[in-house]
């Protein structure tokens, strides 16, 4: 790459995903760093072979040589022609689904045409809900499934990849504001020792170690002085009579 031209984080992400709102943050706090977005149906090899930088992916997927960090669950739920009885329910009891043809998603080559089947009312189709959004059609209704578990949405990147950009992207992914950043300048300063915030709290009182009214359990209020000192003697000549 030539000297005068900047880096370009590449991020991928499958269907479903929507990154907008971190990829708003990265060109708000980095608007000298041009930010691509990919979407793969397997963004898992874009991601392998250096294509793109970073990628959102569905678990579970093999992370063999990457960084993984699961980030969110999303709602399972059934795609079914508007004529099917179960688009009467709000939520679908799980037993229900067992009187139904259940479409396999890859046999039907992925979840746009699995979504097509279902809607001519040849079965259905259990998906995750971004994905029944993203491929709705006006003759498919989608309901979630209360009883089935949940996809994983999680972010990858290479074991190999330490730049900057990258860790950047994850911590803002991560929740990571931008007084939170990690420069040099903005970092906390070092923790003092027991020793250090003693002198501290001494040079700020002033060196002052008499406490008020002189009435402390740790002192009487004399002098150091006067302890050594002891008792005024009597004065010569005078002696005390007795009644």
């Amino acid at each position: 790459m030539p000297a005068d031209q900047s880096r370009t984080l590449s991020v991928g992400f499958v269907p479903g995903v929507t990154p907008g709102k971190w990829v708003a943050r990265w060109r708000e706090r980095h608007p000298e760093t041009p930010l691509e977005l990919h979407q793969h149906d397997d963004a898992l090899t874009a991601l392998r072979d250096a294509s793109d930088d970073v990628v959102f992916v569905r678990l579970p997927v093999d992370r063999a040589g990457l960084h993984l960090i699961p980030l969110y669950e999303e709602q399972p739920v059934a795609v079914m022609s508007r004529e099917n009885e179960l688009s009467l329910y709000e939520d679908v009891p799980l037993e229900e689904l067992g009187g139904e043809t259940l479409l396999d998603v890859a046999a039907c080559g992925g979840p746009k045409t699995a979504v097509e089947v279902a809607a001519s009312g040849a079965g259905v189709v259990v998906l995750p809900m971004s994905l029944a959004r993203l491929y709705a059609r006006k003759d498919a209704v989608h309901r979630p499934v209360p009883g089935l578990p949940g996809t994983t949405i999680g972010i990858a990147w290479r074991v190999e990849d330490e730049s900057d950009d990258v860790e950047e992207f994850i911590g803002i992914v991560r929740g990571r504001t931008a007084q939170s950043s990690r420069q040099p300048s903005q970092r906390e300063a070092p923790k003092k020792s027991a020793s250090e915030k003693a002198a501290a709290k001494k040079a700020a009182t002033g060196g002052a170690g008499v406490q008020k009214g002189g009435t402390g359990r740790k002192g009487t209020g004399r002098s150091q002085a006067g302890k050594q000192q002891g008792k005024p003697a009597r004065p010569s000549g005078t002696r005390g009579k007795r009644r």
